[in-house]
C-alpha cells in the first residue's frame, strides 16, 4: 500500500471515473438519515417506481436477493432468481461466477459442487472427485474447472443446507446450472416481461485461484458485459468480489458500479495472502483503508458483524462506526446476510431451538436498518420488504 497523504489526493482519470459511478450509486443510497427514508414507505415506493433510470431508481434500504430467493428454492437457479423478483427483491445476486474447463462462466456458490448439485449420483463423474487446496483450505469434491459446460449441463441443482431448509429439497433436481450469459439474457427477458428494469449483482469467486489456472474471471466477465451492452456506469449490473485486486482489475475493464466484499475483521483477502500484503479486513475498514477502496470502488459489502458485533453469547452489541466512516468516503454499504432461520439470527432474536425454525427476523432487520446501512443481502426477500416497510413507516 502506498503512503497516504494527510489531505485528500488529487484524482487520477481512473479515480474520476470511479467518482462518477459512486455519485450514481450514491443517489440510490442516502442512508437511514437521508431524504429517501424521510418519506413514508408508500411515497418512497412511488418515488422509486417513477424515478430516473439506473441505480437511483432503487428504494433504500435496498433489498438484495441473496443467490435469488435461496430461503425457498435451491440457490443460483432460475427458479430461485425468478422467485426473488416475484417476492419484490430490488436486486438479484445472480450469480457467484466460476469457470468451466472450457472457459465458460457458470453460477455456483463455490467451484466445489458436491453440495449444490447431484454430481455424486452421476457414476460417469465418480473419477472426477478429487482434493484441491482452495484459498489455503484443503477441499474434497467435484470442481467446475474439471468439467466442460456440456458436462455441467447434465447436472441438476440441489439444496445446499437441507438441515435448515428441508422444504427446499422438494425442488432438488428441477433446475440446471445457469451460465452467466444465460443470466444476462434472462435479465433482459425479465425486464421486458415485468415492465421494469431488473438489476443483478454477480460476484467473481476465488479470482486469484482461477487466474493461476489460466481461467481469469475478470476478462471473461467484461467480455460478456460488453457483448450485451451492460458494461457502463448506468448499467443494471453491480459487480463484487472478496478480493480487492479483482475489483481493481474490473475497474480497468468496465464502468459498472463495483463493491468490495469484506469478511471477518481478522481475515485477509486471499489475493493479499498470495501477494504478501499483511493487511487484514480490519485495516481495510479504517478511514485510511476506506479511502483507498473509494479510489476504485463505489461500495463495500461487509459481513453484518462488522456493522454490529456480537458478544460471546451471540447477542448484538454496540454498532461500530463503519457505516458513518464509509459514507464519509462516499461508499455505500450492502452487508450480508439476513436469513429467517434461528441459527443465522442474533441470539436475542431466536425463537426455540429448531434448526429450520424461524426467529424474529423482523426485529433483526430493524436493528441493522437503524445503523444506516444502504441495503442488505437476504435469503428471504419478502421478509426484507416487509421489514423495510415497517422501518420507513415507523
Amino acid at each position: 500500500m502506498g503512503t497516504q497523504q494527510s489531505q485528500e489526493p488529487q484524482e487520477s482519470p481512473q479515480q474520476s471515473r470511479g467518482t462518477g459511478r459512486r455519485a450514481l450509486l450514491g443517489a440510490a443510497v442516502l442512508g437511514a438519515g437521508g431524504a429517501v427514508l424521510a418519506l413514508s414507505g408508500t411515497a418512497q415506493a412511488a418515488g422509486a417506481a417513477h424515478g430516473g433510470g439506473g441505480l437511483k431508481s432503487l428504494p433504500v434500504p435496498t433489498i438484495i436477493g441473496h443467490r435469488g430467493a435461496s430461503g425457498y428454492r435451491p440457490e443460483h437457479t432460475f427458479g430461485s432468481y425468478e422467485l426473488a423478483l416475484d417476492l419484490g427483491a430490488d436486486i438479484v445476486e445472480a450469480g457467484d461466477l466460476v469457470p468451466t474447463r472450457d472457459g465458460h462462466l457458470v453460477c455456483r456458490h463455490e467451484p466445489e459442487i458436491g453440495g449444490t448439485t447431484d454430481v455424486a449420483h452421476h457414476p460417469e463423474f465418480a473419477g472426477r472427485r478429487t482434493t484441491k487446496v482452495l484459498d489455503g483450505v484443503s477441499t474434497t469434491g467435484w470442481f467446475t474447472e474439471d468439467f466442460t459446460l456440456a458436462e455441467l449441463k447434465t447436472l441438476r441443482a440441489v439444496e445446499r443446507i437441507p438441515a435448515n431448509r428441508p422444504h427446499n429439497t422438494l425442488y432438488d433436481g428441477r433446475w440446471e446450472i445457469p451460465t452467466f450469459e444465460e443470466v444476462l439474457r434472462w435479465q433482459d427477458e425479465q425486464t421486458r416481461r415485468r415492465g421494469k428494469q431488473v438489476f443483478i449483482y454477480p460476484e467473481t469467486k476465488h479470482p486469484t485461484y482461477f487466474r493461476k489456472l489460466g481461467l481469469g474471471l475478470e476478462e471473461r466477465v467484461a467480455k460478456l458485459l460488453r457483448k450485451y451492452g451492460k458494461d457502463r456506469r448506468n448499467s443494471p449490473v453491480v459487480l463484487q468480489s472478496f478480493e480487492p485486486t479483482s475489483v481493481q482489475r474490473l475497474n480497468e475493464l468496465v464502468d459498472n458500479p463495483l463493491v468490495v466484499l469484506l469478511s471477518t475483521a481478522n481475515s485477509r483477502p486471499w489475493d493479499f495472502v498470495e501477494s504478501g500484503d499483511p493487511r487484514t479486513v480490519a485495516d481495510l475498514i479504517t478511514p485510511r483503508g476506506l479511502r483507498e477502496i473509494a479510489g476504485y470502488a463505489q461500495g463495500i459489502g461487509p459481513t453484518l458483524d462488522l456493522v454490529i458485533p456480537k458478544d460471546a453469547d451471540g447477542r448484538l452489541t454496540t454498532p461500530t462506526t463503519l457505516v458513518a466512516d464509509a459514507h464519509k468516503r462516499g461508499l455505500i454499504l450492502h452487508p450480508y446476510t439476513m436469513r429467517n432461520e434461528n441459527p443465522f439470527l442474533p441470539a436475542e432474536f431466536r425463537k426455540g431451538t429448531d434448526a429450520d425454525g424461524y426467529g424474529d427476523a423482523f426485529g433483526a432487520f430493524k436493528a441493522y436498518f437503524a445503523t444506516g446501512i444502504d441495503g442488505v443481502f437476504t435469503d428471504n426477500a419478502d421478509t426484507g420488504l416487509l421489514a423495510r416497510a415497517d422501518f420507513v413507516n415507523g
